[in-house]
């Protein structure tokens, strides 16, 4: 039995077809990166597979491994929903026409709890990406907790979204033990604490805007890992005469950069929560404060706690140092634009296994093309790091090129834009 391995240079042809583009910033929401095409599609006329998108979203195997993109029309879906699935994609159709929307107070969930959850969308599965659209708790009331986004997946991304509450704890990621997290050219509005991540979270390009006065906009969750933080980079922090900017219960680290602050917020540091009349619900404070500013600036004058410092922090990071992968320690990178890794091709018989530096997934069908001119088209593996071909036991050679004939193969991990695979070097 013949087996050996071979490097390729893999020629992505068709790449353009196995795309479509989306709007660029503005109303119509969205960037102008590539973006996938849907695999599910939610409209609320029927001329989609669902109208809800609930449906949608249970349609997919809670063992999924492959990305599933499920694009939202245009219209007002009043309704919860629960990922369960990993590697999902929920795209709307525009980020202010196509609108999730529920009203449920924190309180009412815990007194009448349902299997859906309590925020308006939900996210139990590993890999979530929000993108294009606007999530809204619609309850009236200004304070109280009322979830908007709620989520115990890791490498949950949100990006070009609304998120939006009169209540406290707007978005909660909440994995336990601690999540990462990515946020970008989003718009969050709430009540006490409304972002409020627990492990490692980047944010840049954000707008936050807090609806009750003397309540704080960000809170941090780090305790167990002294590396857990919560990075803001080119952030705008508005809200009602008197918000505060930030707090925290248990041991957090904050790093703010190129940030900007309304004439309405107070001058009052980020601060640790305690209770001087009931110790005994002080949280643990092992690391003591840690909140760092760079290039921050307010409306009505610098103050001297947001004033340059990152040079007391672990490490003296400098600011081109603080990016996104820095912030999860190098293990994950959603900014990361490189194409997915090629390791090698290797047959056995008439089968050719393409072994890939982390888990892709197929669309349509690519094949390989042989030095002989012949095709091994693909076989299976989406959804793995090692993709099969098979060609005619007749045929033989090494493969030369990919041709993706109008699909596409891209790496499942989320992240802010597809990465597909391309050449080896």
């Amino acid at each position: 039995m013949k087996r050996h391995c071979v490097l390729l240079s893999l020629i992505p042809l068709g790449l353009a077809a196995g795309c479509a583009m989306i709007g660029g910033a503005g109303d119509s929401g969205g960037s102008s990166s590539p973006s996938l095409a849907a695999d599910i599609v939610v409209a609320p006329d029927g001329s989609g597979d669902f109208t809800t998108v609930q449906a949608a979203v249970e349609s997919i195997p809670k063992d999924n491994a492959e990305r599933i993109v499920v694009l939202v029309r245009n219209g007002v879906y009043n309704e919860k929903i629960r990922i369960d699935a990993s590697r999902v994609t929920l795209r709307g159709e525009s980020r202010k026409g196509t609108r999730i929307e529920y009203s449920q107070l924190a309180s009412d969930f815990s007194k009448n709890e349902d299997d859906i959850g309590r925020g308006v969308v939900n996210i139990e599965g590993d890999d979530a990406i929000l993108e294009n659209l606007t999530v809204e708790n619609t309850q009236p009331e200004v304070g109280p907790h009322a979830f908007a986004v709620f989520g115990r997946g890791d490498r949950t991304v949100i990006v070009d979204c609304d998120v939006l509450s009169l209540g406290a704890d707007t978005v909660s990621l909440w994995r336990h033990g601690g999540g990462v997290y990515y946020h970008a050219n989003c718009s969050f509005k709430g009540a006490v604490d409304f972002v409020c991540p627990r492990g490692w979270c980047y944010v840049v390009d954000c707008d936050f805007y807090e609806t009750r006065r003397g309540s704080a906009a960000i809170w941090h969750d780090g305790q167990g890992d002294e590396d857990k933080k919560f990075v803001l980079r080119n952030c705008r922090f508005d809200g009602v005469e008197g918000f505060a900017l930030g707090r925290r219960h248990k041991d957090a680290q904050f790093y703010l950069l190129d940030g900007t602050f309304s004439e309405r917020m107070a001058d009052k540091p980020i601060f640790r929560v305690t209770y001087p009349t009931e110790p005994h619900r002080d949280a643990p404070n092992l690391f003591g404060d840690r909140y760092y500013f760079f290039n921050c600036h307010g409306d009505k004058g610098d103050l001297p706690w947001f004033a340059d410092n990152l040079s007391t922090a672990k490490g003296s990071p400098t600011p081109d140092r603080i990016t996104a992968a820095w912030t999860f320690a190098g293990e994950w990178n959603p900014e990361c634009a490189d194409p997915v890794g090629i390791k090698c091709v290797t047959r056995e018989g008439d089968l050719y296994t393409m072994v890939l530096e982390e888990d892709a997934t197929v669309r349509g069908a690519p094949a390989l093309v042989l030095e002989s001119g012949d095709r091994a088209e693909y076989a299976s593996g989406s959804g793995s790091d090692r993709l099969v071909f098979k060609a005619p036991s007749s045929i033989g050679g090494d493969p030369r090129k990919i041709d993706l004939n109008g699909g596409a193969v891209f790496a499942c991990q989320a992240g802010r834009a597809p990465r597909f695979v391309v050449s080896l070097p």
